[in-house]
């Protein structure tokens, strides 16, 4: 049985790793802390994107040359990650594409994503997040350097900002504390995040059992983590900045990323 790690000690062997002078032997202890698998959520509507998301789902959309989703493909694939589940809905059928170029990914099926919130996507994968990212799938990531294949601690994307009236994390000590919708002194949200083999088994329980409540049906699936049920989880917050990821939440801004779509 591989020994478990100290933190000092896990960040010495990353180092080591990133450095490409890790040992067979370092490996085999950083194993446990491996990104094994992926879930990316992209079963929405992408309402606020119309005309273009008429007959194209949002994670489909070309953006520079590129579909938005395979910006988050191609940075799993180079950690070799290829256990990758995507939660359709919308469209389903199209995302029969992506089979092509990334054979290894299983599609799953919601069959209620237009009735309730993602959190009946989270639902559906519910035993798919331990050492697993979650993404997202209408972010276009720049920098895919952000992810890492070893993780010690559960964790979300965030850029540290005086105030925002979007979607934000309240830190202490580098931990996330609660999220909510504009704050100040926190950190602006990204739908990106890890979870280790722990937190990811707690997700299997308490994803369905908030949704059991139909309260939660209509809520986005962070809560369950972040609010709902926050005592059950340490959950770090990794800073990045907003050069590193695009957020393409509306046509206006899909024309100033790519000027190919401005009337």
């Amino acid at each position: 049985m591989t020994e478990e790690l100290t933190y000092p000690e896990f960040l010495e062997l990353e180092e080591k790793y990133e450095k490409g002078c890790a040992t067979s032997a370092d490996l085999v202890r950083l194993e446990p802390y491996r990104a094994k698998r992926a879930v990316l959520f992209a079963s929405g509507l992408g309402n606020r994107m119309l005309p273009i998301t008429i007959n194209t789902p949002k994670p489909l959309v070309n953006v520079n040359g590129k579909r938005i989703i395979s910006t988050i493909l191609d940075a799993l694939f180079a950690i070799d990650v290829t256990e990758i589940y995507i939660v359709t809905g919308y469209l389903k059928e199209q995302f029969e594409l992506l089979t092509v170029d990334y054979p290894s990914i299983t599609l799953l099926e919601n069959k209620i994503y237009d009735t309730t919130n993602n959190i009946s996507s989270a639902c559906v994968a519910k035993d798919c997040f331990q050492n697993a990212y979650a993404f997202e799938s209408d972010l276009y990531l720049k920098n895919p350097g952000l992810i890492k294949k070893y993780r010690y601690h559960s964790c979300y994307m965030g850029v540290p900002v005086n105030e925002t009236p979007d979607w934000c994390f309240d830190v202490e000590n580098g931990v996330i504390v609660d999220l909510h919708k504009g704050g100040r002194d926190c950190y602006h949200m990204f739908g990106v995040s890890y979870w280790t083999a722990e937190d990811g088994a707690k997700l299997a329980v308490d994803l369905p059992e908030a949704f059991e409540r139909e309260e939660h049906r209509q809520r986005f699936w962070d809560d369950v983590p972040c609010v709902i049920m926050r005592d059950n989880y340490r959950i770090d917050i990794e800073p990045c900045s907003f050069d590193d990821i695009d957020e393409i939440d509306s046509l206006a801004e899909l024309q100033a990323i790519d000027p190919r779509y401005a009337i």
